[in-house]
């Protein structure tokens, strides 16, 4: 069903019909409010769902409030509630944040106090950089060094003397301090760290699992490898030669099988 027009209150058919501010127009009767100069979907200015021109758009202006007994009642009335508000802000956040704390002569000598014992540390200090260390001090250092170049030794003695489980001489390397923490160290000779082999011939055993060497004079082999001419040197060490590899030395027992 067509519908009538916003002006005329004709019936509007689709070829002339305009739909604009939220009401039907014929073309003819798309024209502004005051001056009827026709107007376009792309010129028209809607107000109060009625088109006008850019011309006679109407403005808008403010109202002008009277300052009537009534509205500065409701003025002072918002003052003294922002006022009590502030003043409720102010108590709550009182005891937080930072205080103006005055310069008072008892201030003033306890600040005056606190510089003289920083500068008489201060000197302090300094003289004692300028003489250098005192005794006490110079042999504490020392013996540190001593202790931990003693306690070093004693540790490579063990190492010497017990050959335990696979994982012993890794587990004592590494409890050992680095050279460069304990002063008058002297490596030790390779002649006496290292485990005198025996001679003569020996049996075959086949490895049951994969090792490597955790020390020099320990050899590497892998799960298969054949073990020829060994000898027991005690209950947890052997010594033989790796086929496959033909590298000779120290193995641990519980890594391989005879044949």
């Amino acid at each position: 069903m067509n519908p009538n027009c916003a002006r005329c209150g004709k019936i509007v058919y689709p070829t002339e019909k305009v739909n604009c501010l939220d009401k039907f127009w014929h073309k003819s009767c798309f024209h502004c409010e005051t001056c009827k100069m026709t107007l376009n979907m792309k010129n028209y200015k809607g107000y109060e769902k009625k088109p006008y021109c850019n011309a006679h758009y109407p403005k808008q202006s403010f109202t002008m409030v009277a300052d009537t007994p009534e509205n500065l009642r409701l003025k002072q009335q918002s003052e003294l509630q922002s006022q009590i508000r502030y003043k409720e802000e102010f108590e709550k956040n009182k005891g937080k944040g930072f205080s103006v704390v005055a310069d008072t002569p008892e201030l003033q000598r306890i600040k005056k106090t606190q510089d003289q014992i920083s500068n008489i540390k201060y000197h302090e200090e300094f003289e004692r950089s300028r003489m250098g260390p005192s005794p006490s001090e110079g042999s504490e250092p020392e013996r540190r060094n001593s202790q931990e170049s003693g306690g070093y030794r004693r540790a490579e003695q063990q190492q010497q003397q017990h050959h335990g489980q696979p994982g012993a001489t890794v587990y004592q390397q590494q409890q050992q301090p680095p050279p460069s923490q304990s002063y008058g160290y002297k490596e030790p000779a390779p002649a006496s760290s290292q485990r005198n082999a025996p001679a003569g011939g020996g049996k075959r055993f086949r490895a049951v699992y994969d090792y490597n060497a955790a020390d020099e004079d320990e050899v590497s082999f892998q799960d298969g490898d054949t073990i020829i001419n060994v000898q027991q040197i005690d209950d947890g060490w052997m010594y033989g030669t790796v086929e496959r590899t033909g590298d000779t030395g120290m193995l641990p027992a519980n890594y391989v099988e005879a044949i």
